[in-house]
């Protein structure tokens, strides 16, 4: 039986008014509920980890985007060192705050990419523990030794290691500084001692007085001391050189083409926020890396501004896991 046509219907209930009989009630027309309203955001000072201690790449970085970004806010932006097992505590310290939208993070490479392979037993998940915003800069690693150490090049370098004991220190143990390391050991197949920090400040202190001959650092840390001399550079694990040190290799020009890592760090905030407030952080970001005063400050310490949103940004810290999982692996390298 076919469902009867509007025609028919208004015919049937015309009769039935004139037979003085009630015609059945209209189905009432009902409206689709309403979204539900965006809660403001934020409402309260916004808690900024940095999960190495102060002086470090990712202290100087978060720094100069919450000076940015708080005024466009409405709410402070309050930065919180909180360092320890080469980014681990303060990856963890968010990863716990699971729907908290006024906590956000200065993830590394140390704590989403090499360092969650590294360490046994690691209490989060990299990926599924944070919602990853923004792509904030890369740069690359230098190899920077003691003036007193008789060495200019990476090529008398790895020579004076085939004859005595040579140790190099970086800012903690999973640290891309760390790995970087390893990377010549093994490219150059001499022993290679790697001494770790908490943080950055004390392995540059330790390596200018001559407490440890050499270090691996983030280029936006060592450069003022390169610039003033307190150290020498011996070459930078880039693909190209740095502008901001155009007289130093790369370590491939350098003779040792397996020593090739980038430094990135990113934003990142804990899993299960509301969608429109990783959005509106997303843009933000973005919007900050793209003024003329971050991109300069950037540039004067050798950072590139980071263009990946948060797609990109979570392909890449899913692609950094898959890439340094097997070479770990091989090596045999473990922080813990």
């Amino acid at each position: 039986m076919t469902a009867p046509s509007r025609r028919a219907l208004v015919t049937g209930l015309a009769t039935l008014a004139g037979a003085g009989l009630p015609a059945p009630p209209l189905r009432a027309q009902v409206a689709p509920p309403a979204a539900p309203p965006v809660a403001p955001w934020p409402t309260r000072p916004i808690r900024w980890i940095i999960n190495f201690p102060p002086g470090g790449a990712a202290d100087t970085l978060t720094r100069v985007l919450a000076e940015r970004m708080g005024g466009r806010l409405g709410q402070p932006i309050v930065p919180e060192n909180r360092a320890g097992a080469g980014g681990l505590v303060g990856a963890d310290l968010v990863a716990k705050a699971r729907g908290d939208a006024h906590v956000i993070m200065m993830s590394s490479g140390a704590s989403h990419g090499t360092g969650p392979v590294l360490y046994r037993n690691v209490p989060y998940d990299p990926l599924a523990d944070f919602t990853h915003l923004h792509l904030v800069g890369t740069f690359s690693c230098v190899l920077a030794v003691n003036n007193d150490l008789p060495v200019r090049s990476v090529a008398e370098f790895v020579a004076l290691a085939r004859t005595r004991p040579l140790s190099y220190g970086s800012g903690g143990n999973g640290t891309l500084n760390h790995l970087s390391g390893q990377l010549l050991a093994r490219d150059a197949r001499v022993p290679l001692e790697h001494v770790p920090y908490r943080g950055s400040a004390a392995a540059l202190t330790d390596t200018m007085g001559g407490q440890i001959p050499a270090l691996m650092e983030s280029l936006p840390i060592a450069l003022p001391h390169l610039e003033a001399g307190r150290l020498r550079p011996l070459a930078v694990t880039g693909e190209a050189r740095d502008p901001t040190l155009p007289d130093v290799p790369t370590f491939a020009e350098a003779g040792f083409p397996g020593v090739v890592a980038v430094s990135w760090f990113g934003a990142s905030a804990p899993a299960a926020i509301p969608e429109a407030v990783a959005d509106r952080w997303a843009d933000e970001i973005g919007a900050a890396l793209r003024t003329d005063v971050v991109r300069d400050r950037f540039a004067r310490i050798g950072v590139t501004p980071g263009t990946l949103g948060r797609a990109g940004y979570t392909a890449l810290v899913r692609d950094e896991l898959a890439r340094w999982r097997p070479v770990i692996a091989e090596a045999g390298i473990r922080a813990d």
